[in-house]
């Protein structure tokens, strides 16, 4: 199937790869149209889609500095359309291609700017997709406003959306917040352009691609919504951003590009980029994102008998563990966060911490124990 930029069928695409076949299609990039090459992968196959579509930025003739040089601006053919329905039915058809391959838990993130976001937006909910923030990437060095007609254009707006409101996608929060000197990350992300050592040149010294997005924002997008081991998918993959990113951050990369000259450029910077070792590509979690252990699991790995009597750090409380791990201290009985509780007359208690293990004349809390059976489990 081929996407022609005067319109095209929003009906989805049909595929023939079954969903186990090989893995043969990882760290590829498929030449040609986003919606045909996309049929090549298996369903629910990836776990992060990073789109970065033509704009249409429907421009009006040469723009030119105050020197009169001219601006090299984006005017190539992939990026005009004969009409917004055009448009429209292009951004339906990949949607609906991205959306088969994307995981029941899987994120897509698509950018753009005024000529395109709202559009695609509007179309991303009514194919059903959920949104789930908009991002504005405000860069720090923007073009200037040659014309002095309008305000600058400072910012692009990146929408991350998921295939249902049920959906649970990845989103890294805690590693997001070191990342960000222990604040939350915001939904404003200051961020340079893809300028210098960064800008892929020719050999004349011209820029490869006018729209080279800068490998901050792909670091950003992957910390956030994807772990080392995924797939990652750009349908509109230019010259390699979202792969060498990819790489480096040790997932694997899907690109579908055109452009020869694109492949090529792409190629050839993914291939110098080396991945970092697992234990540096490891992603801080936080309690919230660590798998609930009861406290019922001490008693059945045997790590706590029945009757193991558990005190307090200052030995000021003791309670006896029964065998269906409750505890009983005096004439209180019930979980170990709730005797904790009312032995010191408190309405809540985190049990895990407050109760403690005795051996040996030390103290340890039963937190220590919780730790081992997670250790076992991912072993």
């Amino acid at each position: 199937m081929s996407v022609l930029r005067k319109g095209v069928s929003s009906v989805a695409p049909q595929h023939s790869i079954k969903s186990e076949a090989p893995a043969s299609w990882l760290n590829t990039i498929f030449k040609g149209d986003c919606v045909s090459a996309l049929e090549k992968l298996p369903s629910r196959s990836v776990d992060l889609v990073f789109a970065d579509p033509p704009y249409n930025l429907q421009l009006g003739g040469d723009l030119h500095r105050p020197d009169h040089s001219k601006v090299d601006a984006c005017d190539d053919e992939w990026d005009q359309f004969e009409s917004f329905e055009a448009y429209d039915a292009f951004t339906r058809a990949w949607l609906l291609a991205v959306r088969r391959v994307m995981k029941p838990d899987g994120s897509l993130y698509v950018i753009g700017s005024y000529h395109n976001i709202f559009r695609v937006g509007a179309i991303l909910q009514d194919l059903g997709f959920w949104i789930m923030n908009d991002i504005v990437w405000l860069k720090s060095n923007p073009m200037p406003n040659f014309r002095g007609k309008r305000f600058t254009n400072a910012h692009e707006t990146m929408i991350w959306a998921v295939k249902s409101k049920t959906a649970k996608p990845t989103f890294n929060y805690d590693a997001l917040k070191v990342f960000n000197e222990d604040l939350q990350m915001r939904s404003d992300w200051h961020l340079p352009l893809c300028t210098g050592a960064e800008r892929l040149k020719n050999k004349a010294g011209q820029k490869v691609h006018p729209t080279q997005k800068p490998e901050s924002l792909l670091y950003r997008v992957l910390t956030a919504s994807s772990k080392p081991g995924d797939v990652v998918l750009d349908p509109f993959f230019g010259t390699g951003t979202t792969g060498a990113v990819a790489k480096k951050l040790g997932r694997h990369y899907v690109g579908v590009e055109r452009e020869q000259d694109y492949i090529d450029a792409a190629t050839d910077r993914i291939s110098a980029i080396e991945t970092g070792d697992a234990a540096s590509l490891e992603m801080h979690q936080g309690k919230r994102a660590q798998k609930r252990i009861p406290f019922g699991t001490l008693l059945e790995s045997g790590l706590l008998a029945p009757g193991t009597e558990l005190t307090c750090s200052k030995g000021k409380h003791l309670a006896v563990v029964r065998a269906d791990g409750s505890l009983k201290s005096g004439d209180h009985t019930g979980s170990i966060h709730k005797v904790g509780a009312l032995v010191q007359g408190q309405e809540a208690c985190n049990g895990w911490t407050f109760w403690h293990t005795l051996k040996d004349g030390k103290t340890s809390p039963i937190d220590e124990l919780r730790k081992e059976v997670r250790s076992r489990l991912q072993a």
